[in-house]
C-alpha cells in the first residue's frame, strides 16, 4: 500500500506564498517592472478578493442566524451579545489609547515631510445618530447589494429572533437555516483553498509599487504602528484569554497562526471569518457562540484600526506643527470607538475612519495623503489585530457562558 502524502498545512502554504510575494515584489521594484505586477498579477488577487466578497454576505447572514437559532433562547442571545459588545468597545478604546501614548512617546522619530500640494477627498464625519439610523435597512435586498455588513447583521438577528419565536409557537424545524449555513461555509472553504495564490497575487504588487523611497521615508511611522499592534496583541489579548478563557497565550497564538497569516495577507476581517472559526474551534470555543461573535466582530471590532488612528493622528499633527491637547486626544478615543461600529471590515476601511477622526479634532483631512501610499501595509497589520481580538472575544464569551451554565446546573441539582 502506498502511503498518502502529507499535505502541507494551509498556514505554511500561506506563509510560503507571502515570502515569495515579497521576494517577487522586491524584484519587480528593483527592475522597474511594477507596472507588470499591477497589470498581470494584481488582477488574480482581485479575483480572489471578489470571490470572498461574493460569498461573505450570505455567509455572515446565515452564520449569525444559525448561531441565534442554535442558542434556542433569546435571553441567551442577549447575554452573549451584551458581553461581546462591551468587550469590543472596551478593547477598542484601550487600543487607540495605546496608539496615542506610543505615538506621543516616539513622535521625535517621525520624518519632517512637506505638507504642501496634498489632496485627499475624505468622507464627511458621521454622528452617532447617523450610525444608529444607518443600522436599520431600508429594504431586504439593499444591504446585500451594498454589502452593508452592519445592516446584514441586524437583518440576520431580526429574522433569527422571529424564527425562534415561530419555533416556540408552532414547533417547526429550522434545519434549512443550518443547511444553508453549511452550504456557504463549504463554498468559503473551497475559496480559502485558493488563498496561497491569492496572497501571492495581492502582496506582490504592493511591494512592487511601494518602492524603497516611500517605505524609507515612512518607516518610522510603520514601526510605531506595528509596535502598537504588537503590544496590544501580546499584552491585552494574552491577559484577556489567560484570565477570561483560562487559555495559555502561547497556545492561543499558535492555534491562531493560520488566521493571522491570512488576515495579514488579505487585509480583510470579514474574509478571515471561516479560518478564524476553525482556529476558535481548535481552542475549544462554543461553535454557536463563535458563529455569532466573529461576524459581529468583523463589523464593529476595530482594535488594530484604532491603533492606526492614534499613530496617524499624532504623525499628521506633527507634520503640520500641531500639538494635540489632552481633550483632543480624548475626542480621538471617543470618535474612533464610535466610528468603529459603523465601519465595515473590508480593506481600506481604516482610511474612512481616519478622515472622521481627523475632522473631529480639526486636523486637515488632506494629511491622509501622507500615509495613503502605504495604507495597505498599515492595513495588513491592523486587520491581523482586529481578527485576533475577535477570536479572543469568542473564547472569553464562550468560557463565561459555559461557567454560567455550570453554576445554574449546580444550583438546580442542589435544589
Amino acid at each position: 500500500m502506498k502511503k498518502e502524502k502529507k499535505k502541507l498545512p494551509l498556514a505554511l502554504l500561506i506563509f510560503i506564498a507571502l515570502a515569495l510575494g515579497i521576494l517577487a515584489g522586491s524584484l519587480f521594484a528593483a527592475t522597474g517592472h511594477a507596472g507588470f505586477a499591477k497589470s498581470y498579477i494584481q488582477p488574480f488577487g482581485t479575483i480572489f478578493l471578489n470571490l470572498i466578497k461574493w460569498i461573505v454576505t450570505p455567509l455572515v447572514f446565515f452564520s449569525i442566524m444559525s448561531g441565534v437559532i442554535s442558542m434556542k433562547d433569546i435571553k441567551k442571545v442577549g447575554s452573549v451579545g451584551l458581553k461581546t459588545v462591551i468587550y469590543y468597545l472596551f478593547t477598542t478604546a484601550f487600543a487607540i489609547s495605546i496608539g496615542l501614548v506610543i505615538a506621543n512617546l516616539m513622535k521625535g522619530l517621525f520624518p519632517a515631510l512637506k505638507t504642501t500640494g496634498l489632496s485627499y477627498e475624505g468622507k464627511t464625519s458621521t454622528s452617532f445618530m447617523d450610525v444608529l439610523v444607518g443600522m436599520i435597512p431600508l429594504n431586504f435586498v439593499q444591504p446585500f447589494v451594498e454589502a452593508n455588513m452592519l445592516q446584514i447583521i441586524i437583518s440576520s438577528l431580526l429574522i433569527g429572533f422571529g424564527l425562534l419565536m415561530l419555533q416556540a409557537k408552532k414547533g417547526i424545524e429550522l434545519k434549512a437555516v443550518d443547511t444553508l449555513n453549511d452550504l456557504f461555509m463549504t463554498l468559503m472553504d473551497m475559496i480559502i483553498r485558493l488563498s496561497p495564490i491569492g496572497v501571492f497575487c495581492l502582496i506582490t504588487p504592493v511591494i512592487a509599487e511601494n518602492g524603497p523611497e516611500i517605505l524609507g521615508s515612512l518607516t518610522s511611522v510603520l514601526i510605531v504602528a506595528y509596535l502598537g499592534y504588537f503590544i496590544h496583541m501580546v499584552v491585552v489579548y494574552s491577559t484577556a484569554v489567560r484570565l477570561g478563557a483560562k487559555i495559555s497565550p502561547f497556545r492561543f497564538f499558535k492555534e491562531m497562526l493560520p488566521a493571522i497569516l491570512f488576515a495579514f495577507s488579505s487585509a480583510s476581517s470579514v474574509g478571515s471569518i471561516p479560518i478564524n472559526e476553525e482556529c476558535c474551534d481548535k481552542l475549544g470555543a462554543d461553535k454557536n457562540i463563535t458563529a455569532f461573535v466573529l461576524p459581529l466582530g468583523a463589523t464593529i471590532n476595530m482594535d488594530g484600526t484604532a491603533i492606526y488612528q492614534g499613530v496617524c493622528s499624532i504623525f499628521i499633527a506633527s507634520c503640520y506643527g500641531i500639538d494635540l491637547t489632552f481633550s483632543q486626544m480624548l475626542t480621538i478615543v471617543l470618535t474612533a470607538t464610535v466610528a468603529s461600529i459603523g465601519t465595515a471590515g473590508a480593506p481600506g476601511a481604516g482610511m474612512v475612519m481616519l478622515a472622521m477622526v481627523l475632522q473631529s479634532v480639526g486636523l486637515p483631512v488632506e494629511g491622509i495623503a501622507l500615509v495613503a501610499g502605504i495604507d495597505r501595509i498599515f492595513d495588513m497589520g491592523r486587520t491581523t489585530v482586529n481578527i485576533t481580538g475577535d477570536a479572543s472575544c469568542a473564547l472569553i464569551v464562550s468560557s463565561l457562558e459555559t461557567r454560567k451554565a455550570a453554576r445554574r446546573e449546580k444550583k438546580a441539582s442542589a435544589a
